[in-house]
């Protein structure tokens, strides 16, 4: 009988957790803009919310706002950024699957909810210009997954 429990495999290694975020606020001067204030603001705060989610991998696509974003974290963690190309987001999301490690995604308004409705399967809408508080979590137990959508705190105030 103890013998028998103990060939059974443990299906905990297969449980894990993705977070998905679009970059924090950027700035408006360029094609590869920088956070504003604001942004960098939520990006530390993500790497808050985030410091006790056994986090292992850390994915960015290469633009300088989305790895601005992922930046505290990483640098709290000490887990290096990992690129991925955003315009292969269904071999991504295999990947990812694969992998089965805790891990924040970040990428853009049209990527964020597209990857995350690969992921999870479920039906996730669009991202409009000026939302960046979305956080998804989208938990991977025994094989079936279930999307939360999380809203950050915080606020920016506009300075005139």
């Amino acid at each position: 009988m103890i013998s028998s429990l103990l060939l059974k495999p443990c299906l905990a290694s297969d449980n894990f957790t993705l977070y998905l975020v679009r970059h924090a606020e950027k700035q408006t001067d360029s094609k590869n803009p920088a956070l504003t204030q604001c942004g960098k603001e939520r990006a530390k705060q993500l790497a808050t919310l985030l410091s006790t989610a056994n986090i292992k991998s850390i994915y960015s696509t290469s633009y300088q706002r989305t790895l601005s974003t992922a930046a505290p974290l990483s640098n709290a963690q000490k887990i290096a950024i990992k690129n991925y190309n955003p315009q292969q987001l269904e071999q991504f999301s295999l990947h990812l699957k694969q992998r089965k490690e805790n891990a924040l995604i970040v990428g853009h308004s049209n990527t964020t909810p597209q990857l995350t409705q690969l992921l999870s399967n479920h039906n996730v809408a669009e991202l409009s210009e000026k939302e960046f508080q979305n956080l998804y979590q989208i938990q991977f137990i025994e094989g079936e997954s279930l999307l939360t959508k999380l809203m950050q705190p915080h606020e920016c105030k506009s300075i005139k």
